[in-house]
Order: C-alpha cells, then structure tokens, then sequence
C-alpha cells in the first residue's frame, strides 16, 4: 500500500470525523462530548483500516482497491453533502418544504466538486489527462446524479409521511441518504468508464491516438 494512499485515507477519515460534528450538533442536541470524541474517533481509524483491508483483497482482485478508494471518496462526499445540508437546515431552522430541494442543490455542489478533485487525482490517476475535458464530461454526469440524489431526496422528505417517532431534521438526514445511495452505482460506472477512462493500449504498450 502506498504511503500517499495511506496519507489519503487518513485525510478522509479525519475530515468525515469532523464534518460528522456537525450532523450529530443538528440531529442530537443533546449529544455529550464522549459521544462527539467517539465518532471522530470512529471516522478517522475506519478510513485507513477499511483501505488497507481493500488494499489485501486487491491483490488478488484489483477492481476492489479502486471501489474501496472511490467508497472512501464516496463517504467523504456523503458527509459534505449530509454536513452541508444540517449546516444549512441548523442556521435557517427549515428541514423541509421548499427550501429543502435548494439547501440539497447546494450541498450537492459542494459534494460533487470535492469528488471531481478528489476521483481525477487519486482514485483514478487521471492528472495527467486534459481537465477541461473532464470537467466538461464530469459535470453533464453530475447533472444526472443530481436528478437522482436531489429527487430521491425531495421525494422522501417533502411526498412521504414522515413518521411521528422521527423528528424532522432526522426525516432531512434520511432523505439525504436516500439520495446518495440512489446516485451512487451510477456515479461510480459513469466516473470509471466515461469521465476518467484512459486511452487503450495497443499490444506494444504504445496509447491509441
């Protein structure tokens, strides 16, 4: 395992420790420090560990090590978009409605633009390939997952009835999460095959122009 993807991981866990603060602030008031300092605990150890776990099975399956760095994005992503949208539900007092759909719009941005920096240059090595053509190709795929995060989203908190025994801000998490599982499978084939798929090789080694 690489000491930079080991430093990557440790990056990750760290920043899913800390924007966990802010979810657990919005969703549990009440939340001891213990329980703050077990979750930053939690995310920072899990990133490193559940990498290097990839990182043995890869050896005898590689798609696995790329899917685990691209889950661990993934996460980090996740809890921007989810740290975004409690930020963004904590200082309005809104978590559903119509201003639910724009606070997810905006949050999704922050998510995707994290993932774009983060998937070009360490879960698909491709700094070395034209960005503006990537952006280009990235956003117009981030166009469809944003239809199917930011609707699935909408859909469960704003058309479904939320149960009485769940409190409204954990209604907007759940919905979050819905969200991103929806636009998960298909950000991660979209990513790997259209937006940072490297030029085939002929027998000799040389890339096809």
């Amino acid at each position: 395992m690489k000491k930079r993807d080991l430093k990557a991981a440790i990056v990750i866990g760290v920043s899913v420790g800390l924007l966990s603060q802010i979810i657990v602030t919005n969703i549990f008031v009440t939340a001891t420090h213990p329980l703050r300092f077990g979750v930053f605990l939690f995310f920072s150890a899990l990133a490193p560990c559940a990498l290097f776990m990839a990182y043995l099975i890869g050896k005898k399956i590689h798609v696995v090590y790329q899917f685990a760095k691209f889950a661990a994005v993934g996460t980090l992503n996740s809890f921007i978009d989810i740290g975004v949208l409690n930020l963004e539900i904590f200082l309005s007092g809104h978590a559903a409605g119509i201003y639910y759909p724009i606070f997810k719009a905006v949050s999704f941005v922050f998510a995707t633009t994290n993932s774009f920096i983060w998937n070009k240059y360490w879960t698909f090595n491709s700094g070395d390939t034209k960005a503006t053509s990537e952006a280009a190709k990235f956003y117009i795929v981030a166009v469809v997952g944003w239809i199917l995060n930011v609707g699935s989203a909408t859909l469960v908190v704003d058309f479904i009835s939320r149960p009485s025994s769940i409190s409204a801000n954990l209604w907007a998490n759940v919905g979050a999460l819905v969200g991103i599982a929806a636009s998960f499978l298909w950000d991660f084939l979209a990513y790997k095959y259209l937006v940072f798929k490297k030029p085939s090789e002929h027998p000799s080694g040389q890339s096809m122009a």
